[in-house]
């Protein structure tokens, strides 16, 4: 079968988007920087077009997967509505300080001339605070910076929502390598048994060297077994990721995904890597966290300027019958000494949004150099594997096998090539299979895609 990588097609990340979260006012400002992540679809292989794969439901691809997860992942869901409750904190926000109506009786229910109501003086009056300094600007700035990092840490989750379909479509593909290594390994030893067999009626083997034979076949049909059920649990976990665990896609079960893993990816350089960290909705979002600070700062500086309230009113006076205008005037005291606390705050917790990018970014740059050294190592591992070992241990296996039927072998030699060549099989598969999720890991911390898969660069 021929394989090809098969990515998502230039600007569906924004429909996606869009279809996500539809209560939104505003673009994301960076939502294009999604598009880094969604390029990480490469790095598995797959054999249909998207026509094909709308032909064969029960094989999923890559593609295939993310969309269906971005539109349905639960975990994506809860953003839409802590945008709709920012919308409506940043409403809250560019509210006025109300009007307030207020009516006070005085001098009534006493004695002499007070009894009952006939000294009353009743004052019915309104009263309105007037905000100095900007407060509501300040208010309405520091809500929208909210909005502002609640959408970057939305694109971080897609990106995480991504990251994780992309691992999962990884452990499915292993799986399916799996079950075939189990399946050649049963069929090796069914043949094993039929030359055993073959050797013990023409008196060249003793009959326990069938009965060992067997044995092993057995073992080789449960561990097949065994295998076949691993595949079905990782099925269930990538449909978890569309909201579907019971191992079904739209709604109809699927059986396998379209993937190759022993197509490796390009190593790269350190340097490309590390230069596209700073693209990362994990740094980005700190400049927005300091924008979100720097705002919360205005607001605090704001309250060192009081508020004024205002009230007037009219009075009636029941003894004279008379009626009159009432106004008051008020002003807090030492508003500036009481604003210096949220001031101090504010600034240390501006002041801690860089030091803690600063001791981030030094954590990722040693994580994405752990993870260059364990892709290098990976790709390396997997492609020595698959051109100098794998075909010098079946070709020994094939001749052991040969020499076995003749008679110039033993039971222990044939099990023992047999063993090896399995073994070295399996080693490939985890190679691969560590190659893929480590570059899933480092599409994850810069948000980019490799420079191009390694069968790619061998063919220029």
């Amino acid at each position: 079968m021929n394989f090809h990588f098969y990515g998502v097609p230039r600007g569906s990340h924004d429909l996606l988007f869009s279809k996500l979260a539809p209560v939104e006012r505003r673009p994301i400002r960076i939502g294009r920087r999604i598009g880094g992540l969604l390029v990480l679809v490469v790095l598995m292989l797959v054999n249909m077009t998207p026509a094909s794969a709308a032909d064969s439901p029960s094989r999923v691809s890559l593609e295939q997967a993310i969309s269906a997860a971005l539109q349905s992942n639960p975990a994506l869901q809860g953003f839409r509505f802590q945008l709709r409750a920012q919308d409506a904190r940043t409403k809250q926000a560019a509210l006025r300080p109300p009007t307030e109506v207020a009516m006070t009786l005085e001098n009534f229910a006493g004695t002499g001339d007070t009894r009952r109501l006939n000294g009353v003086e009743a004052t019915l009056a309104l009263s309105q605070v007037v905000e100095l300094g900007g407060k509501r600007d300040a208010r309405i700035a520091a809500s929208d910076a909210g909005r502002d990092l609640l959408s970057i840490e939305q694109e971080s989750g897609q990106l995480d929502v991504l990251a994780e379909v992309t691992r999962r479509f990884i452990a499915v593909a292993v799986r399916q390598e799996q079950v075939k290594l189990s399946q050649t390994a049963t069929a090796l030893a069914e043949k094993t048994v039929r030359n055993s067999e073959l050797r013990v009626r023409a008196a060249r083997s003793p009959h326990a060297e069938v009965d060992r034979a067997r044995v092993a076949w057995s073992r080789a049909q449960l561990d097949e077994k065994r295998s076949m059920s691993e595949l079905v649990s990782a099925r269930r976990q990538l449909s978890a990721t569309w909201g579907e665990s019971d191992g079904t896609f739209q709604g109809r079960p699927f059986s396998s995904v379209d993937a190759n893993i022993f197509q490796l990816p390009e190593i790269g350089t350190y340097e490309d890597f590390s230069n596209r960290l700073a693209l990362s909705p994990d740094f980005v979002r700190f400049a927005s966290a300091t924008r979100l600070r720097d705002a919360e700062l205005r607001l605090a500086t704001t309250l060192r300027k009081p508020d004024i309230q205002l009230s007037v009113g009219v009075r009636r006076l029941e003894a004279t019958r008379d009626q009159a205008l009432v106004a008051s005037f008020s002003v807090p005291l030492f508003a500036s000494r009481r604003a210096a606390p949220l001031i101090n705050e504010s600034e240390a917790l501006r002041d801690l949004v860089g030091t803690e990018r600063r001791a981030a970014e030094v954590k990722a740059r040693a994580t994405l150099f752990e993870l260059y050294q364990a892709l290098t190592q990976a790709v390396l591992e997997a492609d020595s594997l698959r051109k100098d070992t794998l075909p010098r241990i079946a070709e020994a296996m094939k001749e052991t096998e040969y020499a076995y039927s003749r008679g110039r072998y033993g039971y222990l030699e044939l099990v023992d090539a047999q063993r090896e060549y399995l073994s070295v099989q399996s080693a490939m598969i985890a190679a691969s299979s560590d190659a893929h999720a480590v570059r899933t890991e480092i599409e994850r911390l810069t948000n980019g895609p490799l420079v191009q898969t390694h069968s790619e660069s061998e063919t220029k």
